[in-house]
């Protein structure tokens, strides 16, 4: 309808961009991007690059899957939309909820409560986790601990359990009864601690301090990535994640695993969880569910937690939650066949060993190139770097600085994500070796320009 002369002059004049200041896009117009293929993008002026943020964590089959597409085609064409409000349901809805328990067995996951995306699914578990408590005859178990750094979403619920104050601070007062424990990160914690074993050990204490702190069955759920992503790709020690599920478990707490990054392949493992070899009470998903080819997600609950809602009278059990989507064929169909594919391709393993090769050749990079302070990842395609001034004092890179980097690493093939002085990594699970190697040339190119 509008040529590319129309576009490149209204370009965010009238559509405020998620994560920045309004008048940002206006006075430094953002890429326009029109085509995709494989694991690259193409903008409006002809640049193709590799994309390196995989949608927002989310494009973990890459573009171009047409399976996928096909699935969604048909469904619009058989049932575009209906809702799964008490009632009524649909065929596909009913299939996913089996194939989802089916590939979550492992991690003891039970039943689905369908949603819209992440923050959704965030909003829909602390919701339920409420109402869990109350029907087993605990109402005063209404507190939420969470950890630092961690990110859960943008509704009121998941911006107060998040662990960055950037998503705080200009909508507080936010959901009362939330509370943080230090996140078990070795470059920056407040004990000064390096040694992960020992961090380890002071951020448990930290937790099961917090919920006898508040008070006997106060709490009612404790809610973690079990690689923090958004805060700056954050992998805990080996053992934490294990350890907070069995403090949880002692004090009755529940432990709501959030996947919503790290479902369906992106750790080297088909979930977090099941890296860390833990049972949550729930999970959260979205993004890699339909691999961003359709806006959809899904809460899903242990036997034990189910047992608690089934069990109880029609008062109590009922949920009264939901969303106008939730449910929705057409994403429904898309997650079908997203999960087929995820396990045709084997996407945990390329994740792993793709993964693997990207964190080994940014620690090469580390070792030439002073102002990397930091290299994080290690646990399939999910990595970090965060830039310093001064290798010593940790002090970030300007804000002038990251723009160049990042404009030069653009220019050099590839797209990322900035965030503050970090940059995040998280490309589609297909990657192959040589995309990879092209995505170390470009950071090379782009870390000399400062």
């Amino acid at each position: 309808m509008f040529d590319s002369n129309f576009l490149r002059e209204n370009n965010a004049k009238f559509n405020w961009h998620p994560m920045g200041h309004p008048a940002d896009g206006i006075e430094n117009p953002p890429p326009i991007f029109v085509e995709s293929r494989g694991v690259k993008i193409k903008d409006i002026e002809g640049n193709e690059v590799i994309d390196a943020v995989g949608g927002l964590w989310n494009v973990n089959l890459g573009y171009s899957n047409q399976p996928v597409k096909d699935a969604i085609t048909n469904q619009l064409n058989a049932l575009p939309y209906y809702s799964t409000f008490k009632g009524s349901s649909n065929d596909k809805v009913i299939e996913l909820s089996y194939l989802l328990k089916e590939f979550f067995k492992p991690e003891g996951m039970a039943r689905s409560f369908f949603t819209s995306g992440g923050s959704d699914s965030v909003e829909t578990a602390l919701r339920l986790a409420r109402q869990y408590h109350k029907i087993r005859g605990e109402a005063n178990r209404t507190k939420f601990i969470s950890v630092k750094f961690g990110y859960h979403g943008t509704h009121f619920g998941g911006a107060s359990v998040n662990g960055n104050s950037r998503f705080r601070e200009s909508y507080e007062p936010l959901l009362p009864g939330c509370f943080h424990i230090p996140s078990p990160h070795t470059y920056q914690n407040p004990f000064n601690e390096s040694d992960p074993g020992k961090l380890s050990t002071l951020c448990l204490g930290a937790l099961e301090d917090e919920i006898l702190f508040q008070g006997k069955g106060t709490v009612a759920a404790f809610i973690m990535e079990p690689i923090q992503g958004a805060g700056g790709l954050i992998v805990p020690p080996d053992g934490f994640y294990k350890q907070a599920r069995e403090i949880c478990a002692r004090h009755g707490v529940l432990f709501i695993a959030d996947e919503v990054i790290t479902g369906f392949g992106r750790t080297g493992e088909w979930s977090g969880s099941r890296l860390w070899d833990i049972k949550p009470d729930m999970m959260t998903l979205a993004k890699a569910i339909t691999s961003g080819y359709f806006p959809f997600g899904a809460t899903m609950v242990s036997e034990g937690v189910a047992e608690v809602f089934e069990g109880a009278d029609p008062e109590a059990g009922a949920i009264g939650h939901g969303y106008t989507y939730t449910g929705h064929p057409v994403g429904a169909a898309a997650g079908i066949t997203c999960l087929e594919e995820t396990k045709r391709l084997k996407l945990k393993d390329n994740a792993r060993e793709r993964g693997q090769q990207l964190y080994d050749g940014l620690r090469d990079l580390a070792r030439k190139i002073d102002i990397i302070g930091d290299v994080r990842g290690g646990k399939g395609l999910m990595t970090g770097m965060e830039l310093v001034s001064d290798k010593s004092a940790k002090t970030p890179l300007d804000n002038q600085s990251m723009v160049m980097i990042h404009q030069k690493i653009y220019e050099s093939g590839v797209n990322v994500r900035i965030a503050g002085h970090k940059i995040l990594m998280s490309p589609p699970l297909i990657i192959s070796s040589e995309e990879v190697d092209h995505m170390l040339y470009a950071f090379s190119e782009g870390l000399s320009v400062v």
